[in-house]
């Protein structure tokens, strides 16, 4: 997954791709803070801050140490979309985050990649107001997970139910879709 607003380079895709295809990550992220930095690319001191503060909180949360869950880019290996109960997430900016947690939750291997951005008044569409929203977001998120995992609380987020996978396609589904057909049941 790579953000369409060209703050990320696409060149990594291969080396994330490497990296998934190795069977040695399930997922792969593309920080900014790792390496050059996101200030050197011009990240906004507002957003590196509240970055580097949900980037604190969700670690501490969920039981990781990644440099950010923030990134606009992402790998994911088949077995991990197939596996996610996607379904029960938002249909926001808060959907990658809530994808992230529920693939450490799973237990889905994660690695990083330094990724150089650059920022400019056309590269972000999130709006301050919706910032605040996502960063509220980030932290149900990883507050779910913790009580999930403590059993005080039986988030749909971390259900393990293949009804609220995505529908896996096959071949034939695959050349129906293409030709205007319905998929199979």
């Amino acid at each position: 997954m790579l953000h369409p607003d060209y703050q990320y380079t696409p060149k990594l895709v291969t080396a994330m791709a490497s990296m998934i295809a190795s069977e040695e990550f399930d997922v792969v992220l593309g920080s900014r803070i790792l390496g050059r930095g996101a200030l050197v690319g011009g990240m906004p001191i507002y957003k590196y801050v509240s970055n580097r503060f949900l980037t604190l909180f969700e670690n501490i949360m969920v039981g990781q140490k990644l440099s950010e869950y923030h990134t606009g880019y992402r790998a994911w290996s088949r077995t991990v979309i197939e596996n996610l109960p996607l379904q029960n997430n938002s249909d926001d900016f808060i959907f990658d985050n809530q994808m992230l947690v529920q693939a450490i939750y799973f237990g889905f291997r994660i690695g990083e990649i330094s990724c150089p951005t650059k920022y400019f008044p056309e590269a972000s569409s999130i709006n301050f107001r919706r910032s605040v929203l996502y960063g509220l977001g980030v932290l149900k998120t990883s507050v779910q997970l913790r009580l999930q995992r403590l059993k005080i609380i039986n988030s749909p987020l971390f259900a393990d139910a293949a009804d609220r996978r995505l529908p896996i396609l096959t071949d034939v589904d695959v050349r129906r879709s293409l030709v205007g057909g319905s998929l199979s049941p």
